[in-house]
């Protein structure tokens, strides 16, 4: 059964020997809505009040068998009415009467005769007062069970934080800085605590591309967690260890700050990239035979097929191409990957890399009825051109697979000067200056490739640059791509301290930027590509 609701303001309880007295106080306060029990013994009244305790008690103090003082010491010797307010009605108006009842527990005095208006504002007062105390008590017991529930959670929080045995950090969001670690990461990086608790992240020598760093932080900063970053970390000692991080913002004392959880899977990319490696080549004689095969009866050397098998033996030869090409741009990208792939930079011809691009692309765009329009800067530069004339391809073939017929592709270049270039809004910021210390600071190469074709949706620019990352899945299919060409890309810019990033409206095409320094550094000799600065 539910309760009723009050109608009344509160429940007095009224202790006098004269009921004359009791009359006038209960027709006084039931005409202002409080509902009134009247006693005239001392007993009865501490009976009544711990069976039903009142809000508040109207207590004399001259009365037979038991005095107001001795039932208030009772009434505040009992927990159940320990914290009634009582309030002193009485004809003794001397100051010792008055300091006895304030030490026996009462809470307010009044002399008889009283004025009506007095009681009524004393009663309203202390009630008041009562219920905000219940208030804060109430308050009191949530704040203490909140704090040991904030001790608990933290206790646990800490023992997990000590004794995981994947690396974790506490860094503030702003600066970077290192708030705290734990063991497994001290152990991991072959620091000591002190070398890294009040650091920042750019002034220890992990081996991060800041660049990278900074572009993902700001991702951090939007979506508030970032899941299997994979980048190589540079130990104290020198060795890299590949880490898979993932960092969720939380608030600490008031900053915003990124809780970083890593796990060590260096052996797990060795392995991945020793199985990948083997099934690739042990891939790449038997489908090139099969390539030979399926040609050799297209031909028809070896008897005449219909319609329909020469359609058949098309369709083979088409997906056996295509998983030749997938299995040599997984080769070409674990091999620039692991650092066994070296670049030969030379002085070369921009406008022959270009031309060169549009040539090998020319068939491809011509049978999706696509034009291609290059416009390359006139200057030589020190890079591999066999790599960049990959990018450059690769990028057009992108191109061009996503453009309608009818469409054109514009491959441009030209110089710039490094304080051009600005920040695209959602996209990594372009070279970062430290890359250029050996260069002519007005010398970088800006490459554009702009088609006119469906577009990429914005929470794609950055995934198409990961390995398999696709805008739709079915592309692989309907496109023919492997999902890795501009993977292969990035890490051809990286390793040549360039950047590379996409702007795109959906339904308005796309444009992929190209940013490389032009650094005198590249013509001392072959350079190995490590992935210092991938991720």
């Amino acid at each position: 059964m539910m309760d009723r609701p009050r109608t009344y303001q509160a429940d007095i309880l009224a202790i006098d020997d004269t009921p004359e007295n009791l009359q006038l106080l209960s027709q006084l306060l039931t005409d202002r809505h409080y509902k009134v029990r009247s006693v005239t013994k001392g007993k009865t009244a501490l009976r009544a009040a711990q069976a039903a305790p009142p809000d508040l008690i109207l207590l004399d103090i001259n009365m037979p068998e038991m005095g107001g003082y001795e039932v208030c010491e009772r009434l505040k010797a009992e927990d159940i009415t320990r914290d009634i307010p009582v309030i002193f009605i009485s004809a003794l108006g001397e100051t010792l009467d008055k300091v006895r009842a304030f030490k026996v527990g009462g809470v307010d005095f009044v002399t008889k005769p009283f004025q009506v208006e007095e009681v009524i504002a004393r009663i309203e007062t202390h009630l008041q007062i009562c219920r905000l105390r219940r208030q804060l008590q109430a308050q009191n017991v949530r704040l203490e069970q909140e704090i040991r529930d904030r001790r608990q959670a933290q206790e646990t929080f800490s023992k997990a934080f000590r004794s995981s045995p994947s690396p974790i950090t506490i860094t503030t969001l702003e600066g970077g800085r290192f708030l705290e670690v734990n063991p497994s990461f001290l152990k991991l990086s072959g620091y000591s605590r002190g070398e890294v608790i009040g650091f920042r992240v750019d002034e220890l020598n992990l081996g991060l591309d800041m660049n990278r760093y900074r572009e993902r932080r700001e991702r951090l900063e939007q979506s508030g967690a970032l899941h299997n970053w994979e980048f190589d970390l540079r130990t104290k000692s020198g060795h890299v260890r590949t880490v898979l991080l993932s960092v969720e913002e939380i608030e600490l004392q008031g900053y915003r700050c990124a809780l970083a959880i890593a796990n060590d899977i260096t052996e797990r990319k060795r392995l991945e990239n020793e199985f990948i490696s083997l099934v690739s080549h042990e891939l790449k004689t038997p489908m090139n035979s099969m390539i030979g095969a399926l040609d050799l009866l297209g031909t028809g050397q070896l008897g005449s097929l219909t319609a329909q098998g020469q359609q058949m033996i098309d369709m083979a030869i088409n997906n056996a191409e295509r998983l030749v090409r997938l299995v040599n741009d997984i080769l070409d990208l674990e091999r620039m990957k692991s650092g066994t792939l070296t670049l030969q930079p030379k002085l070369c011809d921009l406008p022959y890399l270009f031309q060169q691009a549009k040539t090998v692309m020319q068939t491809m765009a011509q049978a999706a009825q696509v034009t291609l329009i290059v416009e390359p800067a006139d200057v030589q530069l020190w890079v591999d051109g066999d790599r960049i004339q990959q990018l450059l391809t690769n990028l057009l073939s992108n191109a061009i697979k996503f453009s309608s017929a009818g469409g054109t592709v514009y491959m441009s270049a030209q110089l710039e000067n490094v304080e051009d270039h600005q920040t695209v809004e959602g996209q990594p910021q372009i070279p970062n200056p430290q890359l250029h210390r050996s260069t002519d600071p007005s010398s970088t190469l800006h490459i554009t490739v702009r088609d006119q074709g469906r577009g990429i949706p914005a929470e794609k620019l950055t995934l198409i640059f990961e390995r398999f990352q696709q805008v739709d899945t079915s592309d692989a299919r309907a496109k023919g791509g492997t999902g890795l060409g501009l993977a292969i890309c990035r890490q051809i810019v990286q390793q040549h301290q360039g950047q590379i990033w996409a702007e795109s409206v959906v339904g308005g095409g796309s444009t992929f930027h190209v940013v490389l320094p032009l650094m005198s550094a590249l013509n001392e000799g072959s350079i190995a590509i490590d992935d210092a600065t991938s991720d």
